[in-house]
């Protein structure tokens, strides 16, 4: 029995250690790179929402609103008579913004984002009218119009200090399949008959295995490296048979290389996030605290009932001073960072402790990685 117990754990202990050395695992190489041409267009455009229940732009405060009506009511055939005042409660001017995906034809829809450049006070029940959505270029890709979607609801009760209350942002909508692409964007896919892969991260060793799995399924010399980033791919010359290539080409499975050692801190939230690539060298930190604080309590002199004296209020402040006992710890060469921000932790380092120690760490030369402040 006591043979199988110590086997048991041997066992154990075996299966425990090839979870933790497990070799890097392959990914897509459509999770590693995108095709070089292939890409959306953003798409933006100024219209108008109508409809809305007395929640639109105060006319008196926003003049580009009326400015727009009164252009859309001449483009109508309807001329307003000059030094007329406009008092609009349920118009609102809107940014209206959407992505044009890559090889997008024209009658497809889009969906797009509607956005209160005014001081409306909500969208809901809006409905938009239509609005030209233009490229970077200044042309015309698709028109956008219907009625607005809001997720969220306001409720407000009595006069001016009443109480309200507001759920989501109500000044912000989405129209599903709101715009029709007028205009196709020309591709370049596949010119020369060859195309680029562009890796999402620029890695001299990543592209070298990119290349080598390529090869070694279709031959020598089918791809090489421009640089750390884009690799050229031969591909056949008629369509059809490129799309069915890049198709394989993206699923096809590599093992990217490690990524540097970093550590990404956030200096508002105290929040710290590392990869396993973290090293440190033997180094000793000592960690202490000193707090001051100042209190103020008031001391009130009241006078004898008809003595002709006058009540005074004298100030009593105590100045306090609490230093906490310092701890010095030793970090061995080698030592992981989880294995460090556990110890710091431990003698009751706060988040803003962790990263001041790690930048002076950093400028040490005991941390080994990358450290990114954000």
């Amino acid at each position: 029995m006591a043979g199988l117990c110590k086997l048991a754990a041997l066992l154990a202990f075996l299966a425990v250690a090839a979870l933790l050395v497990q070799p890097a695992r392959a990914e897509r190489l459509r999770d590693l790179a995108s095709i070089g041409g292939v890409r959306q267009n953003q798409l933006i455009g100024y219209g108008l929402v109508v409809g809305l229940d007395g929640s639109g732009d105060q006319t008196t405060q926003t003049p580009f609103t009326v400015q727009s009506v009164v252009s859309m009511l001449q483009q109508l055939g309807v001329n307003l008579p000059q030094g007329t005042s406009l008092q609009l409660k349920n118009v609102a001017a809107v940014m209206v913004t959407a992505s044009l995906p890559p090889f997008a034809q024209p009658g497809q829809t889009l969906d797009i984002t509607v956005s209160s450049m005014g001081n409306a006070k909500s969208l809901r029940g809006g409905t938009l009218l239509m609005t030209p959505l233009k490229g970077a270029d200044g042309q015309v890709y698709g028109m956008a119009q219907g009625n607005v979607l809001v997720g969220g609801v306001g409720v407000a009760a009595g006069g001016a200090g009443g109480s309200s209350l507001t759920v989501n942002h109500l000044s912000v909508g989405k129209i599903s399949g709101g715009a029709t692409v007028e205009r196709a964007v020309a591709s370049s896919l596949g010119e020369g008959n060859f195309i680029k892969l562009e890796l999402n991260t620029a890695d001299f060793a990543t592209a070298s295995r990119v290349v080598e799995v390529i090869n070694d399924k279709y031959g020598p010399g089918i791809a090489y490296a421009l640089d750390s980033r884009v690799i050229r791919v031969q591909s056949p010359s008629s369509s059809d048979q490129r799309v069915s290539f890049i198709g394989t080409l993206q699923d096809m499975q590599v093992n990217p290389a490690e990524q540097p050692a970093k550590v990404i801190m956030n200096a508002r939230t105290g929040s710290v996030v590392m990869n396993r690539a973290v090293t440190l060298d033997t180094c000793a930190i000592s960690h202490g605290n000193l707090s001051i604080s100042v209190t103020a309590d008031p001391q009130i002199s009241q006078p004898n009932p008809l003595s002709g004296g006058r009540t005074v209020v004298a100030p009593n402040q105590q100045v306090g001073i609490k230093a906490d006992s310092g701890k010095v710890m030793l970090v061995k060469g080698g030592a992981s960072l989880a294995e460090v921000v556990k110890a710091l932790n431990a003698i009751g380092a706060t988040p803003q402790d962790l990263l001041a120690i790690l930048q002076a760490m950093k400028a040490a030369g005991s941390l080994r990685a990358e450290l990114e402040i954000i």
